[in-house]
């Protein structure tokens, strides 16, 4: 399929356009790479101009749902089972479980989730320690297609690639050539879209021991990263924590969270009562 022009002036619009809906931020570098999935998705609905294009997403009836299915094809998925393993193990061993000791029950949102492996991987270690019924785990995705993958259990084989020895046939099996998770596990957790940009859909105020933001900071800017860390911050209770990916830091953002280490992982809690 051949590739539409892109001029910096249409790039810059409809960029414009893919971060309002996503946060996701394209810019002059990102051109090329822009170019050939905005005209994959405008000759497959009848442009031969991708400002024509432009117009369609952004005045059209029809341009919401559009604009979407574009975000969709943009987004990144990539995860994994056990990935960045030792902040979930922390945040477990430290967090959760002296909570549930206490008689609490403590609820983490995972954050950007895609296609489950996160929270599913927060599911395999809450039940190893036999508190898995004790911990209400939400995971959200603006990816309605991720989702249903997620709901599904199922995955593929690149997902196992970091599984430690005892995952498999005790909380997953390889059927026909796919990985399964257990329908126990999925069932733990909770599945709902939610758009990261929509800060007044998140979670309530102060209901959240623990979120899980991990490898999606780096594709928003600066302001835009900002005003979901504010949000994700107000979703937390006093003494509550947010984890991001290993090669994110919030230090630039002058967040009011402060940046804790606990067993060579980074957490950034929130000042308690």
């Amino acid at each position: 399929m051949s590739t539409l022009p892109l001029s910096p002036q249409v790039l810059a619009i409809l960029a414009m356009l893919i971060e309002q809906r996503a946060g996701l931020h394209y810019g002059l570098e990102d051109r090329e790479l822009l170019a050939e999935k905005l005209s994959t998705r405008a000759i497959d609905a009848g442009f031969d101009s991708l400002l024509d294009y432009y117009y369609f997403l952004r005045y059209d009836p029809k341009g919401t749902e559009a604009l979407d299915a574009l975000v969709e094809a943009l987004l990144v998925h990539e995860t994994y089972f056990f990935r960045e393993p030792p902040a979930l193990e922390v945040l477990v061993d430290e967090l959760l479980v002296p909570q549930v000791r206490a008689g609490r029950r403590p609820r983490v949102w995972c954050a950007a989730c895609s296609t489950g492996e996160e929270p599913l991987t927060l599911a395999m270690l809450l039940d190893a320690r036999g508190v898995l019924g004790d911990v209400s785990l939400l995971a959200t995705d603006l990816s309605a297609r991720a989702l249903e993958r997620a709901r599904a259990g199922e995955h593929n084989l690149r997902c196992m690639r970091a599984l430690p020895q005892g995952v498999e046939g005790r909380w997953l099996d390889v059927v026909n050539g796919r990985p399964r998770v257990r329908p126990e596990l999925v069932a733990a957790v909770e599945w709902r879209q939610l758009n990261l940009m929509d800060t007044a859909d998140f979670p309530p105020p102060e209901s959240c021991d623990a979120v899980l933001c991990r490898n999606v900071l780096i594709y928003f800017q600066d302001a835009t990263a900002r005003r979901v860390v504010d949000g994700i911050t107000r979703t937390l209770k006093p003494g509550g924590h947010l984890l991001v990916g290993t090669s994110e830091s919030l230090m630039r953002f002058g967040t009011a969270l402060r940046c804790e280490e606990r067993r060579g992982a980074f957490f950034y809690g929130k000042a308690g009562p």
